[in-house]
């Protein structure tokens, strides 16, 4: 499509023949580091190509709190941590870091007891569930051996 005939469409160095790639760029919105559950909710919400309304249908709250959650403005509440595991895949928190009484916390909120629940199932006080996960008492053998085998999914 030269007028002029001037260019052949031969590239200038036939011999020279080598090809440019790299990976596209992230997003500006895209998390480089996961800290939060926030951070969690948009790459998973990015890789999937969801809009925040989609993913607050899934989870069963309004898109808000999707937006207050990626923003790091406050956490979930409890009652929405398990449908945010479903829908990640994963638990978001490294346990392994975490001490004993963390764990319990992490674990109990991830299956959406609250201490009461917990401790209702585990036949205790809900303040030995709140020592425990303060890391002001540790259970005895036979709790921590009912407390594995209750709803905890986790290792501890």
């Amino acid at each position: 499509m030269d007028p002029y005939g001037i260019r052949s469409c031969t590239v200038a160095l036939p011999f020279c023949h080598f090809t440019l790639k790299a990976p596209k760029p992230l997003q500006k919105a895209y998390p480089r580091e996961l800290t939060t559950i926030g951070d969690h909710l948009r790459k998973k919400r990015l890789d999937l190509k969801l809009f925040q309304k989609d993913v607050a249908k899934i989870i069963g709250c309004d898109e808000c709190s999707i937006w207050n959650w990626e923003n790091n403005y406050n956490e979930p509440v409890l009652k929405f941590i398990p449908k945010i595991i479903d829908f990640l895949g994963y638990v978001p928190y490294d346990v392994s870091k975490l001490s004993f009484g963390e764990r319990i916390k992490i674990i109990r909120q991830s299956n959406g007891l609250t201490i009461r629940e917990l401790a209702r199932e585990l036949g205790v006080d809900p303040k030995t569930i709140w020592n425990w996960e303060k890391g002001e008492h540790k259970p005895t053998k036979e709790l921590r051996e009912r407390l594995e085998k209750s709803c905890i999914s986790l290792k501890l």
